[in-house]
């Protein structure tokens, strides 16, 4: 986050800063599954930020790249996960239209 857009709300961003922080830090999960996690969820969500933070922090937290790549791949995993079961909306509008179709051309 750049200093300036922080600053101009600055407690929020400094608030912001600590949640962040104390997610991500060592609880029931260690801070390498949380960091795993989050940049899986920064594919998933994809956000370009978040993916070179995590990145960098899971390089500190000395992570290899096979453990990131899967991670990134269970965020690709739910992504598309979550557009195939949005296809039973597509579903759902398709019988209507249909319904209301077929009412239509009835005399």
């Amino acid at each position: 986050m750049r200093d300036e857009f922080g600053n101009i709300v600055e407690k929020l961003g400094e608030q912001w800063a600590k949640y962040e922080s104390s997610s991500l830090a060592d609880g029931a999960l260690d801070a390498t599954t949380k960091n795993l996690i989050a940049l899986a969820v920064a594919h998933a969500v994809q956000c370009p930020y978040s993916i070179e933070l995590h990145t960098r922090r899971a390089v500190e937290l000395s992570l290899g790249l096979e453990s990131m790549t899967e991670a990134v791949h269970i965020g690709a995993a739910i992504r598309a996960g979550a557009a195939l079961v949005h296809g039973v909306q597509m579903l759902e509008a398709y019988d209507c239209a249909r319904a209301q179709t077929t009412e239509s051309h009835e005399p």
